[in-house]
């Protein structure tokens, strides 16, 4: 597509900017992937430096912490102050953090690495989101989904490729990650020219009729609404904790896989998520959004209790449902809020990214101190209550969604 074709879109407030919408979407898969090498490193980084679970859930913890506090401080002030290259220079703090991680020479470096991993991510995560809701047109739950895919799809990838590239040869090959941090502050360059251009032109998003509807709502229903949407996020993300840190030492303990054979299951179900993330947006857009999250949370709980209790090709299959069923909410609650405060769209993203990584982070450290008090088995049974938090859902005023 030209560039004069692709301004052309741009200006039109109706259009969906598919080639932006890809373009952030991969560079988000790349992100993601860098990001993923973390806990797919676990069981090489217990090995090499004879760490507890608790230490692995610390490793988290910093990880996430950085990855999600910074997060609604970065939304708010582009709220006020966009800044459309800060997406590629974020991306640089990934591309040194994952140098660093792959000549770590003890704990404390392990944990500065994934520091400044986590700080590429909270630039990158709520400037993505604008840069997704201003090309969105009239679409914003396929816009999300798009966007969203390409992350789920980067934290799929990344083990498969650890289990390829890092585990066979060591530490060390985690460098190679960094052609894909390279490629990613690239693509994120021309997203920024783009994203430049349109806030020259003030080629802003109109309101849509859900927006109108939230900014009638009183204040007290509102905040009571983005509660129970951060409730949802923390039983989602703690859940998830559970399977993407601590999954594959689950199969390992439990059935005797291989540490190979842990990564691909660990592959099956991040592929999961990121199928169940890429139908959530257009199913919202369609249907409604609060329908969506209703059956999302609440509708993975049968087969998070079941998980517990059935053997290994069972817990594949659930796994994959699971996956499916959980991931399809994110899409649906982060632009439900978007439209609850249509005005603050940074600090929306920032806050709900930074949450749900916040609380993934601190899932871990405490599903890890947890697991080395009594054991893995005890962890994922205890975790298979948190979907039954959907319940809330009730709370939620009805947007219209058109």
């Amino acid at each position: 597509m030209s560039q004069t074709k692709t301004s052309t879109i741009s200006l039109d407030r109706q259009a969906t900017v598919y080639p932006i919408l890809f373009t952030i979407s991969f560079a988000h898969l790349l992100n993601d992937m860098v990001q993923s090498v973390i806990p797919a490193v676990y069981p090489l980084l217990r090995e090499n430096y004879t760490l507890t679970f608790t230490q692995i859930g610390i490793i988290t913890l910093t990880f996430q912490c950085t990855a999600s506090l910074l997060q609604p401080i970065v939304g708010t002030i582009t709220d006020k102050r966009p800044q459309p290259y800060s997406l590629a220079i974020g991306m640089g703090f990934s591309l040194l953090g994952l140098l660093l991680l792959a000549q770590a020479g003890g704990y404390a470096s392990i944990l500065f690495a994934v520091g400044l991993v986590g700080m590429g991510s909270s630039v990158f995560h709520p400037e993505s989101a604008r840069v997704a809701y201003f090309a969105a047109g009239g679409r914003r739950g396929l816009a999300q989904s798009i966007f969203q895919i390409g992350g789920n799809a980067g934290s799929a990838i990344g083990p498969l490729l650890v289990a390829v590239i890092v585990m066979p040869h060591g530490q060390v090959y985690i460098r190679w990650f960094a052609i894909g941090a390279l490629i990613a502050i690239i693509a994120l360059g021309r997203v920024g020219a783009w994203y430049k251009h349109r806030l020259e032109m003030k080629a802003l998003p109109r309101r849509t009729a859900a927006d109108k509807q939230a900014l009638l709502l009183p204040k007290r229903k509102v905040h009571l609404a983005v509660a129970i949407l951060l409730l949802l996020i923390f039983s989602k993300y703690f859940y998830l904790a559970s399977m993407t840190s601590y999954y594959t030492f689950y199969v390992i303990e439990k059935f005797s896989v291989s540490i190979p054979q842990s990564q691909v299951l660990l592959f099956i179900f991040l592929a999961a998520i990121a199928v169940g993330t890429f139908l959530g947006g257009p199913l919202g857009d369609k249907y409604g959004r609060k329908y969506v999250i209703w059956f999302s949370i609440l509708g993975a709980a049968p087969f998070t209790l079941l998980l517990p209790h059935v053997g290994l090709f069972w817990v594949v299959i659930l796994s994959i449902l699971i996956g499916v069923i959980l991931a399809s909410a994110f899409s649906a609650i982060l632009v439900y809020a978007q439209e609850l405060l249509p005005g603050k769209v940074g600090m929306i993203s920032g806050l709900f990214f930074g949450f749900a990584f916040g609380m993934g982070g601190l899932g871990s450290a405490l599903l890890g101190g947890l697991a080395d008090q009594t054991s893995i088995d005890f962890v994922f049974m205890i975790c298979s209550f948190l979907p039954l938090l959907g319940l809330v859902t009730w709370g939620l005023p009805n947007l219209k969604d058109h």
